[in-house]
């Protein structure tokens, strides 16, 4: 069997198991997306005090104003992640969460830790998939001005959110002289390439998912850490922000690319 047929063959696999699963992929990819959001809203319930000191001996900012941290947290993550699982007012629901994101990233001194900051916008690369999929195809974000054949705003926002879920895999990369850490880095960065530029986009997506499903369950298993371990914590939140990214690499198999892409550009060669 050649290159091309075991390519085909390939992508006949990937078809059919989107025609099998279509109906329930997208469901199944927003819940994995807002996993991180709703496991960190119910850990600022649980670890209120905490976090609560945590902000205040941090930033001075005084009990009352680390206390409105922590609420605003809660809610805004509890909240979006209601209204993104029960399909209401999800645009504004995705608006509350990057804002989280960017309170987090300066709360959390996120902002100068290359390997957060990088998971961090990767999460906001699968919120802007999320907007764009609730986005019908006529409308524009900025109302009056015409949009120009397939360039829409939605197509935009695709192709932010696939650029933006690559850096997760950059963080997972290995400098490591060993055979198979080469290995794993040649077939990863292949992949994420062909995912940012939309080409055999379905394909090379749903192959990261496995892999990076297979990744978490074996590298983040929390659960076999007591939870009295901070290790538990880390463990936890990898395991959770690795869990959106893979709903955000759900969104672009269910989806598509969108219209600024390869396969796009393909139809029209």
């Amino acid at each position: 069997m050649g290159q091309e047929d075991l390519m085909s063959a390939a992508e006949d696999v990937a078809d059919q198991f989107l025609r099998v699963t279509k109906q329930y992929l997208p469901h199944v990819a927003r819940l994995c997306l807002i996993s991180t959001f709703l496991e960190d809203g119910i850990r600022m319930w649980f670890q209120w005090n905490e976090q609560r000191d945590y902000i205040e001996g941090t930033w001075s900012c005084g009990y009352f104003l680390a206390t409105c941290f922590v609420l605003l947290n809660l809610l805004g993550q509890i909240g979006g992640c209601v209204l993104i699982l029960s399909r209401n007012f999800v645009q504004y629901a995705c608006f509350g969460l990057f804002g989280v994101i960017a309170l987090q990233t300066v709360a959390y001194s996120i902002l100068w830790d290359l390997k957060f900051l990088m998971r961090n916008l990767a999460l906001g690369g699968g919120l802007l998939l999320l907007l764009a999929e609730s986005r019908s195809e006529g409308k524009s974000m900025f109302a009056g001005v015409p949009s120009m054949g397939e360039s829409s705003p939605k197509q935009y926002m695709q192709l932010g959110g696939r650029v933006l879920l690559v850096l997760m895999f950059m963080t997972l990369l290995h400098f490591d002289a060993n055979f198979f850490s080469i290995l794993q880095n040649m077939v990863g960065t292949a992949l994420i390439i062909l995912v940012a530029v939309g080409f055999k986009t379905k394909l090379a997506a749903l192959t990261l998912v496995v892999w990076l499903l297979a990744i978490n369950v074996y590298f983040n298993a929390f659960w076999t850490v007591p939870a009295y371990k901070p290790m538990h914590d880390f463990l936890k939140y990898d395991f959770f922000q690795t869990t959106s990214v893979i709903g955000g690499l759900l969104l672009v198999v269910a989806l598509g690319p969108g219209g600024v892409s390869m396969d796009e550009k393909k139809k029209e060669w």
